[in-house]
């Protein structure tokens, strides 16, 4: 696996605004929550302290993987990205071989795959079965019902 993560504008700067709301929201109410059970006195059978020190370890966990995440995070130069092939942040159209359905998707980053806005990871299957297809090829997908046919029919940016 390679040692960066390529995103968006974008997609970093969500990611960036939900580490920044971990470490100033989330944690000092954990924190406030285990001083209040902290309070109410005994400690050994207190679940209340028990439930909020486990949410802050899971917090704390959460916090160093974004950490680690947004530290290998590189940015993607849509300049510098060859138009004749599908990369990353390209938006591909293609054609199901087998029933001729057309389909246009936005190669991204696994943290902003959204199939809603039509936007695909790039680790997804049909995602690594189109990474540097050229238009007019034909990609190969394995899916869970076997093998499926895509035509590349526009590349665009």
């Amino acid at each position: 696996m390679s040692d960066f993560a390529y995103y968006t504008e974008e997609g970093l700067k969500k990611l960036k605004d939900e580490l920044h709301e971990m470490k100033t929201v989330q944690r000092p109410r954990i924190s406030e929550q285990i001083a209040e059970a902290r309070d109410k006195g005994d400690l050994s059978e207190n679940a209340e302290y028990d439930a909020a020190k486990e949410a802050q370890g899971l917090l704390e966990m959460k916090i160093a993987k974004m950490e680690e995440l947004v530290s290998k995070a590189r940015i993607i130069d849509n300049s510098l990205i060859d138009n004749s092939k599908v990369f990353i942040l390209s938006r591909v159209k293609i054609k199901n071989v087998t029933n001729n359905m057309e389909m246009e998707y936005t190669l991204v980053a696994e943290s902003e795959a959204d199939l809603k806005e039509k936007k695909i990871s790039v680790d997804s299957p049909i995602g690594k079965g189109l990474l540097g297809k050229k238009v007019g090829d034909i990609a190969d997908v394995q899916t869970p019902n076997g093998i499926m046919k895509f035509e590349v029919m526009d590349i665009a940016r």
